[in-house]
């Protein structure tokens, strides 16, 4: 059993690692306070071969495979998880669904485009009465003749509003319930389709989350993402991939966490004595750094059985998602109280991060309902 890097993946996770710093830091703030998106910073990553990190090289990718991608993502968040998610969403979501589901001329049309930066993406499910329950999608899909007639409102849709490529999830015969969704590939210049709300976060500032609307937006049959009615196979497919990216988010947000209770405990000095000397904070530190760490650790399990194609990965996956968010929140408050009073207010760094953790244990899949998918995987 190797616990090593390859010395190719060790400069790929360090080029991620110094470009967070570089270009990612020095702006962060300021755009968690407007809630702007570094779409410049997206761009380059592209440029830099970070938007097809799992993508073949005939398709534009760079196929350095999916430790690491967790590496990457895992890197961004620890400076700004609101970027690094429109990094997951793109390469998890997208990229991963037109490369395992698409057929040839689309992973030749869009793949290229995608994985450069040209084009952004993002991956449309969830709405108003349908979260976890994809079964309630109310967004429609009618054929007519060589075409699809979509209507509906999409909601909390990340990446919406400077999306080029959407992939969309509707119903084609509601009789059917989830039975009947289906998954489709278009462009944001499409007729019939806008954008609605643009969400005002509590976290993750730095990423867009959008209404996308559909308003009799007619697409031809051949944007059809997989086989009519088997949209829900690929959701469900593609989000237990999403998962390892955002318990990355999480374990990135956790570390950067540590990282500044360990360096505010060194300094703040309470009693004559800094905070670091206290034995109470000592086993604080202790605790969130054994946490940071079992969870890193299943992390790059996780994405090495989906890189090997071993086994299927979907329990797994969901057991990383439920550990690492849930471990993000415990290691975020612990960091928050060692900076007491100074921990609530918006010039300390873990303020942001301690918002930024929240949204893990929700999206691509609740807590609950990763308990949900890993009690059915043990009791088959």
């Amino acid at each position: 059993m190797e616990f090593s890097f390859t010395d190719e993946q060790k400069m790929v996770i360090k080029e991620a690692k110094r470009f967070a710093e570089e270009r990612l830091a020095p702006d962060v703030e300021e755009l968690d306070q407007k809630g702007e998106v570094n779409l410049t910073a997206l761009k380059e990553l592209g440029e830099l071969g970070y938007l097809g990190i799992t993508v073949p090289e005939k398709y534009g990718g760079v196929d350095m495979g999916v430790v690491v991608y967790a590496g990457t993502m895992l890197e961004l968040s620890k400076v700004d998880a609101g970027t690094a998610v429109a990094v997951s969403v793109h390469n998890s979501l997208v990229n991963e669904g037109i490369l395992k589901f698409g057929t040839e001329k689309q992973k030749e049309e869009y793949l290229p485009k995608l994985t450069s930066g040209d084009w952004m993406s993002c991956f449309s499910l969830s709405e108003a009465n349908a979260g976890s329950d994809p079964g309630a999608l109310q967004t429609s899909a009618v054929r007519k003749g060589d075409s699809f007639i979509l209507n509906g409102t999409k909601n909390f849709t990340s990446s919406g509003d400077f999306a080029d490529l959407i992939i969309v999830f509707a119903q084609t015969d509601k009789d059917k319930g989830s039975r009947g969704i289906s998954a489709f590939i278009l462009k944001n210049d499409t007729p019939g389709f806008s954008i609605g709300k643009r969400e005002n976060k509590m976290g993750i500032r730095s990423a867009s989350c959008t209404e996308l609307v559909f308003d009799e937006c007619e697409i031809p049959a051949d944007s059809l993402l997989g086989k009519e009615n088997g949209g829900l196979k690929i959701a469900l497919t593609l989000l237990d991939g999403g998962r390892i990216g955002i318990a990355a988010q999480a374990v990135g947000i956790a570390e950067a966490a540590l990282e500044e209770a360990i360096r505010y405990s060194k300094e703040r000095v309470q009693f004559k004595k800094s905070l670091s000397k206290f034995q109470a904070i000592q086993f604080m530190l202790a605790e969130m750094a054994t946490e940071v760490e079992l969870a890193k650790t299943m992390l790059y399990k996780v994405a090495w059985l989906k890189e090997s194609g071993k086994k299927d990965f979907s329990k797994e996956a969901a057991m990383l998602k439920l550990y690492a968010s849930e471990m993000s929140h415990r290691v975020c408050h612990k960091a928050l109280q060692i900076h007491g009073g100074y921990g609530y207010m918006k010039e300390y760094k873990i303020e942001r991060l301690y918002r930024d953790q929240r949204i893990t244990e929700i999206y691509e899949g609740t807590s609950e309902i990763q308990k949900v998918v890993i009690a059915r995987k043990i009791l088959q």
